[in-house]
């Protein structure tokens, strides 16, 4: 790891620990109590890159990424909340309140605040997605597609924690929903195939009349990615890998195509090329393209797709991470427009990344009904 690499890896933690040290050690504890205090966030502190490194580093520890994962997600949301706190701690000096007890009302609010905002993301992460339909009306859909039901489910995520039993759940949901077409956009586990493969295997329970599609998201490729494609193939998903297919239906057709995620490039033979994924293919059939990072829609727009679908952003996950999200993609989440005729479907995503936390940012399984224009 390069120097400048070292030192971001341990300025982030610095920061989120920094501020809430401050605000509710520094600010409000005396005596035998701050320096429990300090001690408490010093070990917390060293846990945290030590857990992410050891969980997602080469070990790939589940352990360790456990604890790194779930103090990330902790200390975010009491970092976010330590800086409100702190625009109200200046209130309250301009307001005439003099410590100890201006202090100690902000330390405990932030406590409380936190804590319950916490139980509630933990909880939003670890529920069944909420189903969220959309009709989207696509230009030079032919009749007999018109209705026709597009289900995507993505950023599942399977990875140190066991959610056998909530893939199982969310297979069931899928298939109440009486897909045409099923979509995975990528991002489907953090592991080995040998390590997560009991978790994604009851994908191969889904059921669609026209056709399962997979694509592979950025963090295939953090792992196994060539594995992951080959045993969603088996699984009986048809990985979209720079290519497309024709669906029919009442005698009207519409291409679905795929393309590689950025990332990939690091690896031989694999990276995004939509003029391979839409090479042979008939201008005049509207194209529904599986790209996971909403940024892909450039490419989109330039090659005429009518519907690009992604996820990625996970519309956020733990508020407000959304912002920092925007600076990266074009839109966080939802149906957006882009050029003349490039429409963006963004999903929030189904699962979660590391933390298991979801924060206004509810997870989804989503519902495209493709409407004839």
């Amino acid at each position: 790891m390069r120097f400048p690499r070292i030192v971001m890896f341990l300025a982030i933690p610095a920061l989120l620990f920094g501020a809430p040290w401050w605000l509710l050690v520094y600010t409000t504890l005396s005596g035998p109590w701050f320096w429990l205090g300090t001690a408490v966030f010093l070990l917390a502190f060293a846990a945290l890159p030590t857990g992410m490194l050891l969980g997602h580093g080469p070990r790939q520890s589940d352990t360790a990424s456990k604890i790194g994962d779930t103090l990330l997600g902790v200390m975010w949301v009491v970092f976010t909340w330590s800086v409100i706190g702190a625009v109200v701690r200046a209130g309250l000096i301009l307001g005439g309140v003099d410590d100890p007890a201006r202090s100690r009302i902000v330390a405990i609010g932030v406590v409380v605040v936190a804590a319950a905002l916490v139980a509630y993301a933990v909880y939003e992460a670890r529920r069944l997605p909420r189903v969220r339909t959309v009709e989207v009306p696509i230009e030079g859909l032919g009749a007999g597609l018109d209705g026709v039901r597009l289900v995507v489910v993505t950023d599942t995520h399977f990875a140190a924690l066991d959610r056998l039993r909530w893939s199982e759940r969310v297979v069931a949901e899928v298939n109440a929903q009486r897909p045409d077409i099923a979509c995975h956009a990528g991002d489907l586990a953090d592991g080995s195939v040998a390590a997560r493969s009991a978790q994604v295997d009851p994908l191969g329970k889904v059921e669609a009349t026209l056709g399962r599609f997979y694509i592979t998201g950025n963090h295939e490729y953090f792992g196994d990615a060539p594995g992951w494609i080959e045993h969603m193939a088996g699984l009986g998903w048809k990985p979209m890998r720079n290519e497309h297919q024709v669906l029919t239906r009442g005698g009207d057709s519409l291409i679905i195509a795929g393309i590689d995620d950025p990332t990939g490039r690091g690896l031989t033979g694999h990276g995004p090329d939509i003029e391979a994924a839409l090479a042979g293919a008939d201008p005049a059939i509207p194209v529904v393209l599986l790209a996971h990072q909403p940024v892909q829609v450039a490419d989109a727009v330039k090659a005429g797709v009518a519907l690009q679908i992604s996820g990625h952003t996970h519309g956020g996950q733990i508020w407000p991470f959304h912002y920092l999200v925007r600076l990266e993609q074009p839109v966080v989440a939802g149906l957006s427009r882009h050029g003349e005729r490039t429409q963006l479907y963004t999903s929030r995503g189904t699962g979660f990344w590391g933390p298991q936390l979801r924060l206004f940012a509810p997870s989804e399984i989503t519902v495209l009904i493709l409407r004839s224009a």
